[in-house]
């Protein structure tokens, strides 16, 4: 399993958030953390100090380690933790990012309990990647098994209807997304009514908008899904405002 997290002037941002996900995912799987999350938090800081990248993202994986052949992790007791920085994407506030996403032809199940996880079995969403990047596409949608929309393959969607910003209800198979959290939670400070609902594709078409959510990027706005041109909602700059106002703590 893994998470990563976008660095800030030299700061990783929503650490507390993320570490609490890894906490729950390496329980459900049954790994052990072989750091405490204090010891990770000063590893971080080092690793940042010494490569020089305050502004960059934090990847962090973690494995049970080697063990017999087989399915079964008996044996496997002696868990692998790596820590690496990579340069993270310029976002120019006055140009920010506008994609378009294609529907992918993979389906994640509905209700799927290890959507829960950050794992690193990530082949629908790789295979979805794939056939944005054979569209020419930035993104790509899965829909679950329900037909409905779940999440993109790094993202999570939000969508505008009747002025309420929706998103996929966790059930549908979508990863609960610390930055997902973060926008539900800016949308009530800014007085915006929020709602989980399920959505089919062709939905998308009469919404006021639409965007994706994911540590990397921030807020990205949907311009286009498959061929059909989307509505452009003023509420995603707001949002994608106070998302930006919330990342600008002082350097350390």
């Amino acid at each position: 399993m893994f998470e990563t997290m976008r660095v800030y002037r030299g700061r990783p941002f929503l650490w507390e958030e993320h570490m609490r996900r890894l906490k729950h995912g390496a329980e459900l799987l049954k790994i052990r953390i072989p750091f405490s999350l204090d010891e990770l938090r000063r590893q971080t800081d080092r690793l940042v100090e010494q490569n020089k990248m305050p502004e960059s993202l934090l990847r962090l994986s973690l494995s049970r380690g080697v063990g017999p052949r087989g399915y079964s992790p008996q044996g496997a007791d002696n868990p692998s933790l790596v820590m690496a920085l990579h340069a993270a994407p310029v976002i120019d506030p006055a140009n920010p990012p506008r994609w378009r996403v294609i529907t992918s032809s993979v389906r994640l199940p509905a209700g799927e309990l290890l959507a829960q996880v950050k794992t690193c079995n990530k082949l629908p969403q790789i295979i979805a990647r794939t056939e944005a990047d054979g569209a020419g596409a930035q993104e790509a949608l899965l829909l679950n098994t329900d037909g409905e929309i779940a999440e993109a393959s790094s993202s999570n969607l939000f969508w505008i209807e009747r002025g309420v910003v929706c998103t996929p209800p966790l059930s549908s198979g979508a990863l609960p997304g610390v930055t997902r959290d973060l926008v539900l939670d800016l949308c009530r400070k800014l007085g915006l009514d929020n709602l989980e609902a399920g959505i089919a594709p062709g939905g998308l078409k009469q919404a006021e908008g639409a965007f994706l959510s994911l540590t990397s990027w921030e807020i990205v706005e949907i311009t286009r899904v498959d061929d059909e041109v989307l509505g452009q909602s003023p509420l995603v700059g707001k949002i994608r405002e106070a998302y930006r106002k919330a990342t600008l703590y002082p350097a350390i």
